[in-house]
């Protein structure tokens, strides 16, 4: 996340670490490196401007140039300061039975997507969510939502194709949601079971901010009264993010801001100068095209993870939802025991993917990312799958049978060469040689202690 700016940051704060003693000198010139690293990542001038002030002021307090570790008592005071520019506290969403949720944003930005991105997040707390598509102009984004409610079974209510006032459609889906007889279970996907508590209206967006877009919006929300209207932005636009953002929340009062493509090389200026500039909370933020990877925004640890100090806690989180715990006790027990095999390579490798993509992983791990030349290859990990995935289910079980032949049909299969299904089989055995080995420890150690009882 933000590896350019993540990256400079530490560099400055290494630099700093290494002065035995820091000076009111030391600490200006670090923080002139810091306000260029804002600036470049594309942070509001104004917003780099008041953060550095605020840092400076602290920085040079006399009980922190005075103290045993200066420069870990600087980054600590930066990562407040960081954690405070965020937002502080993560920031809840206000809903209540049959609350209503606003999503506006300009296109391009991921509002149907992020749309659905939502439901699928309540609907994993509990709610029973419903999607209402609100622009009438694009057909295509009307066939998106409801591709995307099947996906994750919520209830999609479609407007009449001849429909043009947004009105009069919002006010049938809400009427069509309280009817349960067979013509709406048939028109609406996913409909089945009690009445959606929580609706999500996903509106039209235009390419650029225009007048009779925000007095369609102020009208829709006028009639919807919502609890939450939150503006989708896309992180990667930077400056221009920014500038959406102060005129849609001058126009419609927003009350929370859900960022998206926070997993693409974005240099991170609209995440750290949205709340800011709006003093409206960032809610939300996708981190990847999956519709399982959104996520609440806690300022705290996007702080941590800019400044390499990972994110423990997500970590463990993203584990728990994605593993399976019978699973995860089997699969201990086959390692235990070095009976482990390609099947159960196969179902961990799925099991870690379900976390998400591996680099992020890596930067909840703290240090990790200051760890030079570390990173994953995705294709090459595509390409392990692939051999695997090209392997018949008893060689898969039975890798000791993979003779020359089979190994030629498994290259073939997967589009690998041999030699990278000999390196694959190659590690596999080493890594089972290594799990044998810890069991005859084990062993061992268990036997010494029953001997000294």
């Amino acid at each position: 996340m933000f590896p350019q700016l993540s990256d400079k940051l530490q560099e400055i704060f290494k630099e700093l670490r290494g002065h035995g003693v820091i000076s009111e000198a030391n600490v200006d010139a670090a923080l002139r490196h810091v306000r260029l690293a804002l600036l470049e990542a594309d942070v509001d001038f104004q917003v780099a401007r008041r953060f550095i002030a605020r840092v400076k002021e602290k920085a040079l307090g006399e009980t922190v140039l005075r103290s045993i570790t200066p420069a870990q008592q600087i980054v600590k005071i930066f990562h407040e300061e960081l954690t405070a520019l965020l937002g502080g506290d993560s920031a809840p969403l206000r809903i209540q039975d049959q609350g209503r949720i606003l999503i506006v944003g300009l296109n391009g930005s991921g509002k149907t997507t992020s749309s659905a991105k939502l439901a699928r997040f309540l609907q994993k707390q509990g709610h029973r969510p419903a999607l209402v598509p609100c622009d009438l102009q694009r057909p295509a984004a009307i066939e998106q939502l409801v591709t995307l409610g099947k996906q994750i079974d919520v209830p999609v209510y479609a407007p009449d194709p001849n429909q043009k006032n947004v009105q009069r459609a919002v006010a049938a889906a809400l009427a069509q949601s309280g009817g349960r007889n067979s013509s709406d279970a048939a028109r609406v996907p996913g409909l089945a079971g009690a009445r959606p508590s929580i609706y999500i209206f996903d509106t039209a967006g235009r390419q650029e901010i225009n007048e009779p877009l925000i007095q369609e919006l102020r009208e829709l929300k006028q009639f919807l009264d919502p609890q939450e209207t939150l503006l989708v932005v896309d992180a990667a636009t930077g400056q221009q993010a920014v500038s959406v953002a102060t005129h849609f929340n001058d126009a419609l009062a927003i009350t929370g801001i859900i960022l998206t493509k926070l997993d693409g090389d974005a240099r991170g200026g609209a995440a750290l100068s949205m709340r800011e500039v709006t003093h409206r909370p960032i809610k939300f933020a996708g981190t990847g095209e999956k519709l399982d990877q959104f996520e609440v925004f806690i300022p705290e640890r996007l702080a941590g993870r800019i400044l390499g100090m990972g994110d423990v806690i997500s970590l463990v989180e993203k584990a728990a939802e994605a593993v399976d715990e019978e699973d995860a006790v089997r699969l201990e027990r086959k390692l235990r025991t070095a009976s482990f095999d390609f099947n159960d390579f196969l179902a961990q490798f799925k099991m870690m993917r379900r976390m998400g993509p591996l680099d992020n992983i890596l930067g909840m791990l703290p240090g990790m990312s200051n760890v030079q030349g570390l990173s994953i290859d995705e294709k090459q990990l595509k390409r392990t799958e692939a051999i695997v995935l090209s392997m018949t289910k008893e060689e898969r079980t039975r890798p000791d049978i993979l003779n020359a032949r089979r190994r030629q049909r498994i290259a073939r299969g997967s589009g690998c060469t041999v030699t990278e299904v000999n390196d694959l089989l190659r590690r596999f055995d080493q890594m089972r040689k290594m799990m044998k080995s810890a069991g005859k420890m084990k062993k061992m150690l268990k036997g010494l202690q029953q001997l000294d009882r």
